[in-house]
């Protein structure tokens, strides 16, 4: 049995439909030094954008299972595709986040990923707006994406980033556990 994965099928259906995406989550974590296990695959979108494709994943046999105003979480109704993940951004931030991405391949589909300071702000952004539900997950990934990056929490620069998509508190304990 030779099934196409999550990556084959987004890959072909993004690429057809002409959609930007941005891979974020775990797998834009694994590729920044830090390894961590995702059940879902996550992607940053427009919402315009998801529209062009959802026909498409339809099709494929994914089904929404939570939808709100600024994501859509999909279920598979097959076994051997993941679930996937998409957070709707506004053009501009989506065309700021392209312009500085990098790029990984996976299953031999070639995907775009944040910069490491944009997937730390999309985090920041994340416990900001959700502290109770983002907290434990994010955090972490923030603390090693640093420690394996080699990022300077003392540099005005971290501190603007944290400040801008964080909160001073966020900073402070960042700080805190890097020391």
């Amino acid at each position: 049995m030779n099934e196409p994965s999550v990556f084959h099928l987004i890959g072909e259906i993004t690429h057809q439909k002409d959609v930007s995406c941005v891979l974020i989550g775990g797998f834009a974590v694994n590729h920044y030094k830090v390894s961590r296990q995702t059940a879902d695959v996550d992607f940053l979108v427009t919402k315009e954008d998801f529209e062009k494709i959802w026909d498409s994943l339809k099709k494929a046999g994914y089904k929404e299972s939570l939808a709100q105003e600024n994501f859509a979480q999909l279920e598979s109704t097959q076994l051997s595709l993941r679930d996937v993940d998409f957070m709707f951004v506004d053009r501009s931030t989506l065309d700021k986040i392209l312009k500085e991405a990098g790029s990984l391949t996976i299953s031999g589909q070639k995907f775009v990923v944040p910069s490491l300071n944009h997937l730390i702000a999309l985090k920041l952004h994340a416990i900001k707006n959700n502290e109770k539900n983002r907290l434990m997950k994010d955090f972490p990934d923030i603390v090693n994406l640093i420690k394996n990056n080699g990022i300077d929490v003392q540099t005005e620069d971290f501190r603007n980033l944290c400040l801008k998509f964080g909160t001073e508190s966020l900073y402070q304990r960042i700080r805190e556990v890097i020391q």
